[in-house]
């Protein structure tokens, strides 16, 4: 069985960490954005960390990919600490599993909501 999981950082397309995406068969479907209630936050330069908000959120650009259920996982186990699998509420109003970051991954680190999405690894590295 395969599940739909959205993505907004790393393992976007061309980013470095994609290769874990596709080791476990996943499958590119579109390119999406997240319904306006969401933050986004560099974590130390490194990745993106997305948290959704009550207020002052935005749409967040990401990317919807199938994966086979089994490589979830996997998948997360090689995803940096305080990131996690939740529910994402797309600009359409579907729901899809997606990678999260945990709030007190964000705390005191930079925040790049208004860019809208990482749309390339060097806009937030150091």
């Amino acid at each position: 069985m395969d599940i739909k999981l959205a993505v907004n950082g790393t393992l976007m397309r061309g980013l470095p960490l994609n290769e874990n995406l596709l080791q476990i068969g996943g499958r590119f479907v579109r390119e999406a954005q997240t319904a306006a209630c969401y933050r986004l936050w560099s974590i130390d330069g490194l990745y993106p960390g997305m948290v959704r908000v009550c207020q002052g959120g935005s749409a967040i650009a990401l990317e919807i990919w199938e994966i086979p259920a089994h490589g979830l996982g996997q998948l997360l186990l090689q995803e940096p600490p305080g990131l996690s699998v939740g529910r994402i509420l797309l600009a359409e109003g579907e729901e899809v599993l997606g990678i999260l970051a945990e709030p007190y991954l964000c705390e005191g680190q930079l925040d790049i909501t208004a860019w809208g999405g990482v749309a390339s690894l060097h806009r937030f590295q150091k």
